[in-house]
């Protein structure tokens, strides 16, 4: 990170009147919640997704999910905010970037403070009815699937739970086509912690005007970026913070 990498980034922020940022894996790995590609930590080294954490197995094989693919997503419920999910919502508090869309499931920008979250890839917080749509805390799930029902069926209408996380096999939620809209009426996407490589959500940089990329290794789409900085977030959003309010 450069001094004159944190300056052209600042620049491009001052100069922005609508600036969204796009979160990856790579931005809570300081959290403890390994990223999924990063060779020799990476979620996927050991793990086939698409037997773990997909609807086939969901629906088809309920009890190789609970035991496998559930268990996965609760190891990211402990996890706290790092000082890059902290730095971010207090860019939006001072007004420097509209919202936060993330990639991640594990709830660490709301619990950061971020008020305007596109959650992609849904979130661990909350499970759902796939029968009635009756949204309810993932403790409920939890305690369920703990007391031997599985699946763990709705009190209102007898349906199935699920958690609401989009699994391999599910369709985006609403939320990927507003993250779509807000980055087209945006000057300047700040990019932070992808690899870029998972699609559809790769195509949302494809869309913005001016790009940001902050991100330990180079991405696909570096050379699309105005300006490209490779080191760990928390430092590199908290000395853009600095410069930002130094006039």
């Amino acid at each position: 990170m450069s001094l004159e990498e944190i300056k052209k980034a600042t620049k491009l922020i001052k100069d922005s009147s609508k600036t969204m940022v796009l979160t990856g894996a790579g931005i809570s790995t300081e959290s403890g919640i390994p990223d999924f590609r990063s060779p020799g930590t990476g979620l996927w080294e050991n793990i086939d997704p698409m037997e773990a954490l997909s609807t086939s197995v969901l629906y088809n094989n309920t009890e190789k999910f609970y035991k496998e693919g559930f268990n996965m997503l609760l190891n990211m419920t402990d996890a706290e905010p790092n000082r890059a999910h902290y730095a971010l919502a207090e860019m939006e508090r001072l007004g420097y970037i509209k919202g936060v869309i993330t990639q991640n499931i594990d709830n660490l920008h709301y619990k950061a403070g971020s008020k305007y979250i596109l959650e992609v890839h849904g979130n661990t917080r909350e499970g759902s009815c796939i029968k009635c749509g009756t949204i309810v805390d993932l403790n409920i799930l939890i305690n369920k699937v703990n007391n031997k029902e599985i699946p763990p069926k709705c009190d209102k209408c007898g349906g199935i739970l699920r958690p609401d996380v989009v699994f391999f096999g599910d369709m985006l939620p609403d939320d990927f086509n507003i993250a779509l809209q807000e980055v087209e009426t945006s000057d300047l996407l700040i990019v932070i912690g992808s690899s870029l490589m998972v699609s559809p959500v790769n195509y949302i940089p494809q869309v913005a005007k001016k790009l940001i990329i902050i991100n330990m290794e180079p991405t696909i789409m570096d050379s699309l970026a105005e300006t490209t900085i490779h080191d760990k977030a928390g430092k590199v959003l908290e000395t853009i913070i600095e410069e930002l309010e130094k006039e």
